[in-house]
């Protein structure tokens, strides 16, 4: 066995809050687990970091195989035996839905994925492995979709989770989301169903604006379901028009990161790490949206870290070394 490598867990996990689920989907889900090298012989105990992927990812797909970068494993590796980061234990759950992910909160529109993760995972994790099972050693990280469930799960359960670091996450949705929407109502076309089939059939040509469609409905999904709608959810503009509605709308903002830290002000405050960071030419200005939570907890006088790098939004998984080592040194590492 090579000492300088850790070891992947790959469980099968039955979740029972996410059975019945109104998408339908699966309630046995594959649960990807990091263990540092020299897990097995050290015996000692370990800080957890919680790992979400973006929209439409899952956790194994962290751990694929690509031609020119390390994949989350042989990244950890590299950081860990360079005494870059501390020894932890990386976990990557499958929070994936039929319409493209589950934003890592409840919704009667997809199903209870906070809780999920939270209530089951949490508790799960800490007794199959040997985790430092306390608030101040659990953290989250995660690019887009992955860093806006670290935000809100990190002032959501601050009993959890004593550390969150979000790359490029979603937040100030008038500035990440309201400006693809009529790039979304082009590729809905009318539809929103029709065009969740088509992204399920590989046939179908996917027009110019369909991930725009997709996201649009996706979203919908966590921030305005709907049961007694046709489609289970509020689309946020009128589908023969392609006017703002503004009651859906109102219903999005409520989950907005940027306006939920005026509540949460005491959950902040009680982290020992808020790192936030987005690239300086995101293709969904969540670098404007970063900066403009940054200088509001400055005025709410929450310590964070805020930093900006050069580069968009796709392609920036090395940024997990930047997260990762702050999220070390909250450790006490």
């Amino acid at each position: 066995m090579d000492q300088n490598k850790g070891t992947l867990k790959i469980i099968n996990y039955e979740s029972k809050v996410l059975a019945g689920n109104p998408l339908n989907d699966p309630v046995n889900r594959e649960l990807c687990v990091y263990l540092p090298p020299g897990y097995e012989e050290s015996g000692e105990n370990f800080p957890v970091v919680y790992f979400l992927t973006g929209f439409t990812g899952r956790g194994r797909m962290l751990l694929n195989d690509a031609a020119f970068s390390p994949n989350l494993a042989q990244r950890l590796d590299a950081l860990i035996n360079g005494d870059k980061i501390g020894p932890i234990i990386g976990v990557m759950p499958d929070c994936f839905t039929k319409f493209g992910g589950s934003q890592y909160i409840n919704s009667i529109g997809t199903g209870r994925y906070e809780d999920y993760l939270v209530d089951e995972l949490v508790p799960f994790v800490d007794e199959e492995f040997r985790t430092e099972p306390t608030r101040e050693m659990r953290a989250l990280t995660g690019i887009s979709s992955g860093g806006y469930g670290s935000m809100v799960l990190s002032m959501r359960r601050p009993e959890v989770f004593g550390a969150a670091a979000s790359i490029a996450g979603d937040c100030l949705f008038e500035m990440c989301y309201k400006p693809d929407f009529g790039k979304a109502y082009r590729a809905i076309k009318g539809d929103p169903l029709a065009l969740v089939d088509a992204f399920y059939d590989e046939r179908v040509k996917k027009g110019k604006y369909a991930f725009d469609g997709f996201n649009a409905i996706g979203m919908s999904a966590c921030y305005s379901p709907n049961p007694e709608s046709d489609y289970g959810f509020d689309l946020p503009f009128d589908t023969e028009t392609g006017l703002l509605r503004n009651d859906v709308w109102d219903r999005w903002l409520k989950h907005d990161p940027y306006f939920l830290a005026d509540s949460c002000k005491d959950a902040l405050d009680s982290l020992s790490l808020f790192y936030i960071e987005a690239g300086n030419t995101d293709e969904f200005n969540l670098d404007i949206s970063a900066k403009a939570l940054s200088a509001k907890l400055s005025k709410m006088n929450v310590n964070h870290t805020y930093t900006e790098f050069d580069g968009g939004h796709f392609d920036i998984k090395y940024r997990f070394e930047h997260s990762l080592s702050a999220i070390s040194k909250s450790f006490g590492y």
